[in-house]
């Protein structure tokens, strides 16, 4: 063995350009290669709505739409996010109009602290928009991995079972 080898480790660059479009507006950020999703939205963009919780992907506040699925942002890295479609609680209500989850939980009082209230929305606007959860055992099956410390389970599940039913009276009606 040759005592010359190279023993150093390569070098990271100090910063890395991702462009991504949040909440329908292109960005183009320099960022730590090691940087979070999570830590570009709230720490470079001001996009606090967004909360860092356990920041190891088991309570589910940092959930975000990642091209309209629902992902833990605290997991992700944003250099891995290029070129995707990130979407924040912020860019949920459209011309100063709540979203129709967001004022059921509203309607509904799902929330105490309301910590984990961003989190718990957008992971209901994916389930909505997934298709799958029908029933109340199905909707408390598919917002398992969105933890509420104050215990308002059953009124999240009242407001998303609501929207869930607007949704089904909506499509019958369109459908006659």
């Amino acid at each position: 063995m040759s005592s010359s080898a190279d023993t150093r480790s390569p070098t990271l660059p100090e910063t890395s350009a991702v462009t991504l479009t949040i909440n329908g507006e292109t960005r183009q950020i320099e960022v730590a290669p090691w940087t979070t999703l999570l830590d570009l939205l709230r720490l470079h963009l001001d996009l606090t709505g967004t909360k860092k919780g356990c920041d190891h992907g088991q309570c589910g506040a940092c959930t975000v739409l990642i091209d309209g699925k629902r992902m833990n942002a605290c997991l992700q890295l944003a250099v891995m996010q290029e070129g995707r479609a990130i979407t924040t609680i912020e860019g949920l209500a459209a011309d100063s109009r709540l979203h129709p989850i967001q004022a059921a939980f509203v309607e509904r009082d799902a929330f105490q602290c309301g910590y984990c209230t961003p989190g718990q929305i957008m992971s209901a606007v994916a389930l909505i928009q997934e298709g799958r959860a029908r029933s109340r055992d199905e909707i408390r099956e598919a917002m398992s991995g969105n933890l509420c410390r104050c215990g308002a389970y059953p009124n999240i599940v009242d407001a998303i079972a609501d929207v869930l039913a607007q949704g089904e009276t909506t499509d019958r009606e369109a459908a006659q």
